[in-house]
């Protein structure tokens, strides 16, 4: 089993066992690169843009301009985590087919779902990635990757989709939210879905209060140990607004603390509403660990 090795500095190196891979027809070395992935959610109740981009119009814009300010993934919701509203499998294909047929010549584009027949049907239409925040609690969702070439997020979640989830608590989260993935991993394998499809996240906020989701951060090398690419879903969420009391849409400081802490901890997709940003200090921390070098370099070396 690959270990992370954690440097004087703090910074974790996963090794990863499969770290290049071909995702959404692009290869990406996850031993010297960070994806960032874009969000665009056709919903109108998300909970960070309420609406912003539900119209297809302001969808398909949103990921033009996500993969012209160097989004590597985009991410296309059409149900979101939290309850709310039904919404059938139907008019969640409704929701999200016409973005990935927009978007997939611009960047790999994911799927967030939790329903195997709309995983099936995006990936036939296009979709590199299936992203699955309900942690593969329909096991049919490993089902619909397999024989493909499409990626496979498990998300560590507790709640069934679209439900309230009592108050959680943990005797140590790092270590159980370690142990679900373990578990939901090898449920993935030994129904046929390949090691080098599998994407793991610890699912910030998803079922977990602050102090969860902070200590799961400060310990994020401890779960790269599985060997695995680790997404680092941040962007905007509850544990950064209630850490520094910040409202919804005064959180893009902190977020961009977040994405950079979780990239020195072994994490090599990060999740995010504001891709500039996100892109500069991704790009940034790439560089300071060695991983790319700077796109110029003139500064005294005249």
């Amino acid at each position: 089993m690959p270990v992370t090795d954690v440097t004087s500095g703090g910074v974790a190196r996963p090794d990863l066992a499969h770290p290049r891979r071909v995702i959404g027809g692009r290869t990406f070395d996850f031993s010297r690169r960070v994806a960032v992935m874009a969000i665009v959610n056709r919903t109108p109740d998300s909970f960070h843009d309420r609406g912003a981009t539900f119209a297809l119009d302001r969808a398909i814009e949103a990921a033009r301009a996500a993969a012209a300010a160097g989004a590597d993934w985009i991410d296309v919701g059409g149900v979101p985590f939290a309850p709310g509203p039904e919404v059938t499998a139907e008019q969640e294909l409704e929701r999200v087919l016409p973005v990935v047929e927009a978007a997939r010549d611009l960047a790999v584009v994911s799927v967030d779902t939790f329903r195997p027949e709309v995983a099936r049907a995006v990936v036939a239409a296009g979709a590199g990635v299936v992203n699955d925040t309900s942690g593969l609690r329909d096991p049919a969702m490993a089902d619909a990757v397999v024989g493909t070439d499409a990626t496979l997020v498990i998300t560590h979640s507790l709640a069934a989709p679209r439900t309230r989830y009592p108050r959680p608590s943990y005797d140590d989260v790092t270590a159980e939210v370690l142990d679900f993935l373990r578990r939901r991993v090898q449920l993935a394998l030994d129904r046929g879905v390949r090691p080098e499809q599998i994407v793991i996240d610890p699912g910030h906020d998803l079922n977990k209060n602050t102090y969860h989701s902070l200590e799961l951060t400060r310990r994020l090398g401890e779960l790269t140990a599985l060997g695995y690419p680790m997404l680092a879903a941040v962007s905007n969420k509850d544990f950064i607004g209630e850490t520094l009391d910040a409202a919804q849409h005064d959180r893009l400081i902190g977020t961009v603390a977040a994405v950079v802490f979780c990239v020195t901890q072994g994490a090599r997709i990060v999740r995010v509403h504001d891709v500039p940003a996100a892109v500069d200090a991704v790009r940034m921390t790439e560089a300071m660990l060695g991983l790319r070098p700077p796109a110029t370099a003139r500064h005294n070396l005249a």
